[in-house]
Order: C-alpha cells, then structure tokens, then sequence
C-alpha cells in the first residue's frame, strides 16, 4: 500500500460514526498508512462538490453518511462522474432494516447526535455529582439542579448518582450540629432543595451496620440513639429554614425515593 491513502470521512453531522468503521477497517491493513480526513455537516450540494474536487486530485477514497437522500444522490452521481470510489457506509444496514421491517428510515440527519447529547448529558450529570458529593464545593449547590440535605446514611449520596442517570445535575449536603451549611443553601429557589429524614431507631440500625463493615465499635457515639436525635432534631430545623420539602427515606429503595424527589421538581415547575 502507498504511503498516506488519504480517506475522506463525510457526514451530515459530525462524521464519528463513520470514521469509527473507516479506522476499524484501515486496522486491518496495518492502519498506519491511511490518512483519514473528517469533513462534518455536510449540508448541501456545495459541501459535498467541494470534497468532491479536493478528493478528486488525490484520487482518495470517499467514505459517508448522508441521511437526506438528494445529497447522497449527488454524491454518488459525482462520484462516479470523477472516478472516486465512494462508499455509503450505513445503505446496506438500512437496506436489511427497511426488508425486515418493512419501513421507510426517517431519512434525518443528525439523529445520532441527537442520541449522543443525551448520553453525554448524563456523563455531564455523573461527574457533577461526583464533584459535588457531600459538600465538597458550596459551588455545587447554586449549579445542581437539585441539592439534597440530610444527616449522615440518609442516602444522599447513591440518590444523587441515581439522578445523575437520569440527566438531574444533583449536589448533596450533609447537615451535621458542629457544621454550618453553607450560606449558598438558603440562597437557591426552594424548589430545588430536597430534605431526607429517616426514622431515629432505622438509623441507628444503618449505622451500626456502617460502622461493623469499617471494623469499628458499634457503640461509637456516631451511632448513639442520643446522637442521632440531636442530629435529627438540627437537620429539621435547617429544613424549615430552607423551607424545602421533606421525604421520609426510612424503608424506601433509591429508585422509589428519586420518583418522589422528580415528581416535587415536576409539580413546582
């Protein structure tokens, strides 16, 4: 093979797809001596007679995705006009699907994309709350799209990832008697804020569990029954003062405590 084939990647939206199979099969041919160029958002007849005319000079190889079929008609048309081999490389799926299914493709571009944004949204949400878990960065609580405040095993912080898969950007933060929350908590809308409280006698329970998984004395007074409503009783009064609503966590699983956070936001808009 020639040193730097050049393959040219073109697509109505950002060309990923494609240059993904184009290098998955350069590397079975060593890949190391294929040139591959993205040219993203071809959109019209202009777009694709341009790379056209630059791959023409080389006689490079054309590999597409073009969803709206005029430009993929003009594609090929001027493809064969100049002697490029060029190369649809999504048309002999589409074809199997249209067969077994016995339907038309929408024929949009950037539909991928569409999908992508959602799923890099959700990665965005993921690192968001793993940056702002547990107080970390008072920061977090004026950027989250919901705060969730509650005492220690209260689930703050698996709630929060929860969310975060579902694309809410979650901040957590942990009331504790010796700890002033950060100011920024009582400065956010207050249907952003979620407060979690749980029954004394369950928490004491999960506690005591925390603290046999850590190989720690289990009547360590962060497990106290005395400690615990004194933490109980402060959380209370920083909720009222934020004046959020409150979900009792005791005996729920993540997913049905997320439904009850999801559904607050949704009713107060």
């Amino acid at each position: 093979m020639k040193s730097e084939e050049v393959v040219y990647v073109v697509s109505d939206s950002v060309g990923e797809t494609a240059e993904f199979v184009v290098k998955a099969v350069a590397a079975q041919f060593n890949g190391g001596n294929i040139d591959i160029r993205r040219y993203a958002f071809a959109e019209d007849i202009e777009d694709i007679e341009e790379i056209i005319n630059i791959a023409s000079h080389n006689h490079s190889i054309i590999a597409y995705t073009l969803a709206i079929p005029e430009l993929k008609k003009y594609m090929d048309q001027r493809a064969t006009e100049e002697g490029i081999m060029a190369v649809d490389i999504m048309q002999p799926l589409i074809e199997v699907f249209m067969k077994k299914f016995n339907k038309q493709p929408n024929r949009q571009p950037k539909l991928l994309r569409q999908l992508d944004d959602e799923y890099f949204r959700r990665v965005e949400a993921i690192e968001f709350a793993v940056k702002y878990d547990d107080g970390r960065d008072p920061r977090g609580v004026v950027r989250a799209d919901i705060v969730l405040i509650g005492v220690s095993r209260t689930s703050k912080t698996p709630l929060s990832m929860y969310l975060a898969h579902q694309g809410y950007k979650v901040a957590n933060v942990p009331l504790v008697p010796e700890v002033s929350p950060p100011e920024e908590l009582f400065q956010i809308p207050r249907n952003k804020c979620v407060g979690l409280i749980i029954n004394p006698d369950k928490l004491n329970e999960i506690r005591k569990e925390r603290l046999k998984a850590l190989g720690l004395r289990s009547e360590a007074n962060y497990a106290s029954l005395e400690r615990i409503l004194e933490e109980l009783e402060y959380a209370e009064k920083i909720m009222k003062r934020v004046g959020c609503p409150v979900i009792n966590v005791a005996n729920k699983a993540v997913e049905e405590t997320a439904g009850l956070v999801i559904d607050i936001l949704k009713k107060r808009g």
